[in-house]
C-alpha cells in the first residue's frame, strides 16, 4: 500500500509542480462523436512526441463539466472546457456551487457552435416548437447541458415542464432521431461535428438546425458576455436549407492553478508549433490562433507558463 501511494503521489505531483522525469497528463475530451475527443487525441499525440518525458492520453468523457470535476481532483489533467461551463466552476457556481476549481487558461481554442437539431416532418421550426416534445439536452456533465438549458431559458420554456428531456450525448441523440425516439437535440461542438454529419447523410431523413441567434441578448444579459450571435453556414451539413443563425461561445484548454509554469509552457508552445499536425486530425484546429489570446475571450486567468509562451510571441493579452 505504500508503494501504491508514493506511487500516486508521485503521478501527481508531476501535473503540479513535481520535477520527476517521467510525467503523465490526461487530457478531458468529451463523446466519441463530437469533436473534443478526436482533438483531444491529437494533442495527447503531439505532446507525447514533442514534449521530452511526457506521455498524454485522451480520455473519453462526458464533457466540459466532466473535465472540470477532473481537475478539480488535483490529479494530472487538463481539459477542453466551454467558456461557461468553465465560468461556473471558477466562480463555485451552477454545478459547482459545492466548490469552486483553482482554474488557469492554457489557450483560447476555437469557437463552439449551439446546433439544435432536429430533421423535416418533425413539426419543429422554431425554438418554442419544443414545447411538447422529446427532446435530449446532452450528456450528464456536458456543457451542452450547461448552454441547451440557457437557451431554453430565454426561449421561455420551462426545460423540466414544457418538454419530455433525455440526457443523451451527441451519438447517442443522433441514432434517437434515427429511431424516431426523440424529435430534436442540442449538441454544441466544433464544424463539422461527426455526429451531425451522420445524420444530415441518412438516407431518408433531411436535416434541420433552429435558429437561436436572437436568445444571446438575454443569455449574455444573466450569464455575462459570454456568448455571440454566429451562423453555421448551409453547406456545412447536408440538406440544410439555410445559414443556421445561433448562439457561439469560446472553448478553452485549461488546467489546476497549481500546475508548473514549465509543463504549462510546453503544453501550449507544442500545440502551436505542430498546430499543422493537429489541423490533420481535425480542420477545427486551424482556429488555434495567436490572436484569439485574450483575456477577454476567456473568463479564466491565463496560467504564468502560457502567457510566457505568448508574451515570447509578442501577443499582448489584456
Amino acid at each position: 500500500m505504500r508503494k501504491h501511494s508514493w506511487l500516486a503521489a508521485a503521478v501527481v505531483g508531476l501535473a503540479l509542480g513535481g520535477t520527476a522525469t517521467a510525467q503523465n497528463i490526461s487530457i478531458g475530451t468529451g463523446g466519441t462523436g463530437g469533436v473534443y475527443y478526436p482533438l483531444g487525441g491529437g494533442i495527447a499525440a503531439a505532446l507525447s512526441k514533442y514534449v521530452p518525458g511526457m506521455q498524454a492520453t485522451a480520455e473519453v468523457t462526458g464533457g466540459s463539466v466532466a473535465n472540470l470535476q477532473l481537475i478539480q481532483t488535483g490529479k494530472p489533467y487538463i481539459g477542453l472546457s466551454m467558456a461557461d461551463a468553465a465560468q461556473d466552476a471558477h466562480r463555485g457556481e451552477g454545478k459547482f456551487a459545492s466548490a469552486k476549481v483553482p482554474l488557469r487558461t492554457l489557450m483560447v481554442m476555437y469557437p463552439n457552435r449551439m446546433h439544435v437539431v432536429t430533421v423535416e416532418g418533425s413539426g419543429i421550426n422554431k425554438i418554442t416548437d419544443l414545447k411538447g416534445k422529446r427532446v435530449s439536452t446532452g450528456s450528464p456533465g456536458s456543457a451542452t447541458e450547461v448552454m441547451g438549458f440557457r437557451v431554453i431559458e430565454a426561449a421561455g420554456l420551462d426545460k423540466d415542464k414544457d418538454m419530455t428531456r433525455e440526457r443523451l450525448g451527441v451519438a447517442e441523440s443522433v441514432n434517437a432521431v434515427k429511431d424516431r425516439k426523440i424529435d430534436a437535440f442540442f449538441w454544441v461542438g466544433g464544424l463539422p461535428t461527426a455526429g451531425v454529419t451522420d445524420l444530415a447523410n441518412t438516407p431518408g431523413l433531411t436535416i434541420k438546425l433552429i435558429d437561436h441567434a436572437e436568445l444571446v441578448g438575454k443569455m449574455n444579459a444573466k450569464y455575462g458576455n459570454l456568448y455571440v450571435e454566429d451562423v453555421i453556414p448551409k453547406t456545412v451539413y447536408r440538406g440544410m436549407a439555410a445559414d443556421n443563425k445561433q448562439a457561439t461561445v469560446m472553448n478553452i484548454l485549461v488546467a489546476h492553478e497549481k500546475m508548473d509554469d514549465k509543463t504549462a509552457y510546453d503544453i501550449v508552445r507544442t500545440i502551436f508549433e505542430k498546430r499543422d499536425e493537429l489541423i490533420a486530425v481535425h480542420k477545427e484546429a486551424a482556429n488555434f490562433r495567436l490572436e484569439s489570446q485574450k483575456a477577454s475571450a476567456t473568463p479564466i486567468p491565463f496560467h504564468p507558463g502560457a502567457a510566457k509562451y505568448f508574451a515570447e510571441k509578442g501577443v499582448k493579452l489584456n
